[in-house]
């Protein structure tokens, strides 16, 4: 047993740090794949976000149960934060698409995602249905249950208590509950059925437990004719792991949102009440009633007969024993009628053959990208392990069909078969980034046209290595996705995936430039180049009335992978504007206006992401007071760049730079986003703070989550004390009531009025205090619709020279996508005036 668990723990750390190497699985792993393979029953998980999934039931579902078991997250999570990087919005989507991906490898789940944006958080599924499309929705999870073909669907939120969670949990659920009997209705979205055929699932679930009743005894007493309860806590001996330490793995692939588990043992409950289809008549069994065999096909029965023996006989330390049936299987397999059962299971059983004879087959490509027209060497490896005597007939890349130079060969058992082949990139083959991302969507929905691309979770990749190898007398085509790798010092192997990418990559380096004047501000561009040779021209694309010195600067790059930045002085014109603008590098008849973005974390596969550099230049009518600021540090935080944009000297501090000697040295200082959840440490900084701001600096604290991982006690994050709420304003158009009007901060030195909070993102603001000492005043007033006034968004208290500043507005939302009345209102908290008293 401990070699198993030695084995699989090697392999899931292999998964987590190299996450694109080939999958190698041991004899267990094999064995739980053959089970698999012997039960043909989906499950479809269904919720909102990323997170929301149930990793302890996937993983039963998927390992325990051996069901096909997908979760799909109608969103990306775009809208939450990040607490490992700096990835906001479209790119945060990406690295949380990424995070599930990894959490799948994990848990043995398979991931879908539909075209909703995670557009920040909505009080009800009323409001969330005002910018969701919810027809677009239905198509979506009717397309993905016709593809998929659950029998089981489960909801992880309740579809009738809208208002009481997230709006998009209430939403998700109650789209699954409206479509479920239209799925098999051909009438519905008949063009699908081009693609796919109607089908109806048997069951629809809601994954319940006590924390929706409100206690443990309500849970207790409450009517359980319809639930179906489930003992998750299983332990698998072919992994060495129990079923939760499986899911703590998973869930903690959640890193950004900072959902690290540990995992447990022993018996733990699962409740499942149903909502539609027929109840089952065993209580712990979801597919009770539901044949889950290969009779379920015509013509399965040699093939549950085969798999019987297959699985009754497997020797661990010699799986290459059971090809020989599973050949037969596979045989028998390609003539099922069935054509979903059939593809679905050639694929698993290809697979397994592969694993069980140790068969290792790679592409690899000398470098991890390639551009349209470009050649590209790659260099092939094959070897059988435990099974000899294996022809291989054919290697060749997808979907030119190059071949390889090599012939034909006939290999022994562990017998290494390299080969080469060049591919030129066709000049039409599309770029590798994400899917969803190639065309502007709404702030409810990602424009998707391609139909069969909705519900991916990445950008399917063109380029692959396919081999033809005869295996006791049955050809098998292998094909494997082309890779590159290198040998890192510190990490070892590391592998990338192989991308088709632009020749050029043109990034406006600041994505806001505020002008406080009329004076000229340098624009920074940089220009890469994918290729040997660069030649060019380089602009920015201006309106009227904005002018740029030079206009145009001409682009001669001589190697491959060089890069640049090119400056331009754009000068404003007299009045306030705010505009976007684009570079644009026209190089041999082409125009290259996109810019490539590397997400690169140990956890998931190097991503790029291309997308149009855009900036907004904003020419603002904005004051401001005081020089120099320190800045600490929270979680997915780019405000430090912000205020250098109107001219602050902004120092990004560390907890040890907060001394009394350093901190004289500032006018203001400022905490990031959830600071006092981050740092433990600050708890012993608190009186070298207060005595700054009591010695005249100002003190301005960004908005803090109340719960187990506030570092710091509400008593002493501040010097008078404030309670936080889990109150937030959700919709940004909500109106500003102005509690203190004459107020320094709403005066001086820009008189702020309506038109500042006009174009806000996302949200108002989130986590406001809702109790505070008298010495505060509170200056503006905010609420949802229906909802009492949110009074605690903005407090401001003098303390001995200086001024305590604490806001729940998202600020670090609003100045990173150059909202022009939050830098005017942020310019004011930080330039509140020093009182001329003694401390």
């Amino acid at each position: 047993m401990r070699s198993y668990l030695f084995s699989f723990m090697l392999v899931i750390f292999a998964t987590i740090l190299v996450a694109q190497a080939p999958v190698k699985p041991t004899s267990g792993q094999i064995y739980k794949s053959l089970e698999r393979l012997n039960f043909l029953g989906t499950v479809l998980y269904h919720a909102a976000h990323p997170d929301d999934e149930n990793t302890n039931l996937i993983a039963y579902l998927s390992n325990h149960v051996n069901a096909e078991t997908y979760y799909l997250s109608l969103t990306r999570g775009d809208g939450g934060q990040n607490m490992i990087g700096p990835e906001i919005f479209s790119m945060l989507g990406v690295l949380r698409t990424q995070e599930l991906l990894a959490a799948r490898r994990l848990d043995n789940g398979k991931q879908l995602f539909s075209r909703a944006n995670d557009f920040g958080f909505s009080k009800n599924a009323e409001e969330t249905f005002t910018i969701w499309d919810k027809k677009k929705l239905e198509e979506d999870m009717i397309w993905l249950i016709r593809k998929v073909r659950p029998d089981v669907i489960i909801n992880r939120f309740n579809h009738l208590n809208s208002g009481s969670t997230h709006g998009h949990h209430t939403a998700a659920s109650v789209l699954s509950k409206d479509i479920f009997n239209q799925t098999n209705d051909p009438k519905v979205y008949p063009d699908q059925l081009k693609l796919v055929k109607p089908w109806q699932a048997r069951r629809l679930y809601f994954n319940t437990s006590w924390w929706f009743y409100g206690s443990q005894e309500a849970f207790d007493k409450a009517d359980k004719t319809k639930m179906t309860t489930l003992d998750i806590g299983v332990f698998y001996p072919q992994l060495g792991l129990s079923n939760q330490e499986i899911s703590s793995l998973a869930r903690s692939m959640h890193k950004c949102q900072g959902f690290g588990s540990t995992g447990t043992r022993g018996e733990s409950k699962e409740y499942l009440n149903l909502i539609e289809g027929d109840n089952p008549v065993a209580r712990n069994d979801l597919f009770n009633g539901i044949n889950t065999t290969w009779t379920r096909v015509e013509g399965g029965l040699p093939i549950k007969t085969i798999m019987d023996r297959v699985l009754k006989s497997f020797n661990y330390s010699a799986p290459q024993n059971s090809v020989a049936d599973l050949i037969k299987a596979r045989k028998l397999i390609k003539g099922i009628k069935d054509d979903f059962w059939r593809d679905k299971k050639l694929e698993e059983i290809d697979r397994i053959i592969a694993d069980c004879m140790g068969l290792f087959i790679e592409g690899v490509a000398d470098k991890n990208y390639g551009i349209r027209g470009q050649k590209v060497d790659i260099n092939f490896e094959f070897i059988s392990r435990n099974l000899g005597n294996i022809t291989i007939e054919d290697i060749s890349l997808l979907p030119s069909k190059i071949k390889a130079a090599n012939p034909a060969k006939i290999l022994a058992k562990n017998e290494v078969y390299k080969a080469k082949a060049t591919i030129e990139i066709d000049q039409n083959e599309p770029f590798t980034s994400a899917y969803w991302l190639r065309k502007p969507g709404t702030l409810g929905m990602l424009t998707v046209e391609d139909q069969t691309l909705i519900g991916l979770p990445e950008t399917p990749r063109n380029i692959k290595v396919s081999c033809t190898a005869d295996v006791m007398g049955e050809k098998i085509v292998f094909v494997r996705d082309i890779v590159s790798k290198i040998n890192d010092r510190s990490r070892g192997e590391v592998y990338q995936p192989f991308e088709v990418i632009p020749a050029a990559s043109v990034s406006i380096k600041d994505k806001v430039l505020v002008f406080a004047n009329e004076n000229a501000k340098k624009v920074s561009v940089e220009v890469k180049s994918y290729k040997s040779k660069l030649m060019g021209q380089l602009k920015l694309d201006l309106p009227k009335g904005w002018s740029s010195e030079p206009e145009v600067i001409d682009i001669n790059y001589t190697k491959p992978e060089y890069a640049d930045i090119f400056e331009f002085m754009v000068t404003p014109p007299a009045n306030s504007q705010e505009i976007k603008i684009k570079a644009l590098l026209t190089s041999e008849g082409q125009n290259f206006t996109e810019e490539l973005i590397s997400i690169d974390y140990e956890h998931f596969p190097l991503q790029r992401v291309l997308v149009e550099s855009e900036s907004s230049l904003i020419k603002l009518d904005i004051k401001k007071s005081g020089e120099n600021l320190a800045y600490l540090m929270g979680t997915g935080d780019e405000v430090p760049q912000s205020l250098r944009q109107i001219g602050y000297n902004v120092t990004e501090i560390s907890i040890d730079d907060i001394t009394k000697d350093r901190l004289k040295t500032y006018d203001a200082l400022i905490f990031g986003v959830r600071c006092f959840n981050k740092y433990p440490e600050l708890k012993n900084k608190l009186t070298i703070v207060h005595d700054f701001v009591r010695n005249g600096g100002n003190f301005v604290v960004q908005y803090n989550v109340n719960g187990n991982d506030l570092k710091v006690s509400q008593s002493e994050m501040l010097p008078f004390p404030i309670e936080l709420s889990r109150e937030r304003v959700t919709v940004e158009e909500a109106p500003i009531k102005v509690l203190a009007p004459e107020h320094k901060v709403l005066n001086y030195p820009n008189k702020i009025t309506g038109k500042d909070f006009d174009k806000w993102v996302q949200e108002r603001g989130l986590y406001f205090p809702s109790k505070w000492d008298s010495n505060f005043t509170s200056i503006l007033s905010c609420n949802d619709p229906g909802e009492p006034e949110r009074n605690g968004g903005l407090l401001v208290a003098p303390y001995g020279r200086g001024n305590i500043v604490y806001t729940g507005y998202s600020f670090f939302r609003q100045l990173p996508e150059g909202v022009p009345g939050a830098y005017r209102l942020f310019t004011n908290l930080i330039s509140l005036p020093k009182k001329d008293v003694t401390p």
